[in-house]
């Protein structure tokens, strides 16, 4: 995987000594503490996951259960897939932006474009990046969203690898009414990959523009996290596990330079000692609460 330049700093971890492990013990939960430290941070990200996204209904398409009809969700997110059976996976896709479009963002979401804005007000600046596809980020209001993974948003060209925003829905008129999770595809016609969504530049094939299992992230899109992990004085992760990689290096480097790093989390335990507040329960009512916004 790229970002290299930030992943040979992981070897320092553990032997370098963090001013947030002693803040962390007297922080946890703390939300007076943390509006403080907010307000004097001028560089802020929020790293945000999937448990963002669940409270707005989106469903999690890894780990167990994580099936669309017959197939693993994760089978289908690769471009071997792609390559043997478009039709199919656009319309796993279909079904997964056709959920997306459908879902609205939560007080979680709201809360950061808020913050943005009052930030931008301020002089100051907050960088969403994300691990999720959905949008709602942006659909809320944020404007300084980094989409690690992509977007179903977004199509790219198989041939000039030109990205367009598409939000049609259907994305194309041979894919309107399928998708369906629970059809069964031996029923259903096969679509012609010449019905299938065209380039708007060049009349070819296009994919969702989703980072699949197998591909390497973006590397301008990895470049500028590494810019603004190095820079911040507050990090924020938000409704994730932080063990997908390379974002599950960056609150801990954020840490290692001795900056607070807040975790909005279902889990009871923190996922890191080092991190210095840690702040249990759904994130729609946690964040805003944190953030003081309406």
């Amino acid at each position: 995987m790229a970002f290299s330049a930030v992943s040979s700093k992981l070897g320092l971890l553990g032997q370098t000594t963090k001013l947030c492990t002693t803040m962390s013990k007297c922080k946890y939960s703390d939300y007076a503490q943390f509006s403080k430290i907010l307000a004097e941070s001028k560089n802020i990200i929020a790293l945000t996951g999937a448990g963002v996204s669940a409270e707005s209904g989106i469903p999690v398409f890894r780990g167990p259960g994580g099936f669309w009809r017959t197939h693993r969700a994760t089978d289908l997110a690769t471009p071997q897939a792609f390559r043997a059976n478009p039709a199919l996976v656009w319309e796993f896709y279909h079904y997964r932006r056709t959920v997306a479009f459908n879902c609205q963002p939560n007080p979680a979401h709201i809360a950061l474009a808020e913050l943005e804005k009052n930030c931008s007000a301020n002089g100051k600046t907050l960088h969403v990046i994300t691990q999720n596809v959905d949008g709602l980020h942006i659909v809320a209001g944020s404007q300084n969203v980094l989409e690690l993974h992509g977007s179903l948003r977004k199509v790219i060209c198989t041939k000039c690898k030109h990205i367009d925003v598409n939000i049609d829905q259907p994305i194309c008129k041979a894919l309107e009414g399928r998708g369906d999770p629970n059809l069964k595809d031996a029923n259903l016609p096969i679509i012609p990959n010449e019905e299938l969504p065209k380039c708007k530049k060049c009349n070819s094939l296009v994919r969702p523009y989703i980072v699949w299992f197998g591909e390497n992230l973006d590397a301008k899109v990895l470049h500028k996290a590494k810019e603004l992990v190095e820079n911040c004085d507050l990090c924020m992760v938000i409704g994730t596990s932080s063990v997908v990689y390379p974002a599950a290096m960056f609150a801990p480097l954020v840490a290692e330079r001795g900056k607070p790093v807040a975790e909005f989390n279902l889990n009871q335990e923190p996922a890191s000692n080092d991190f210095s507040f840690h702040f249990c329960g759904p994130c729609g009512e946690t964040l805003p609460k944190a953030l003081q916004v309406n």
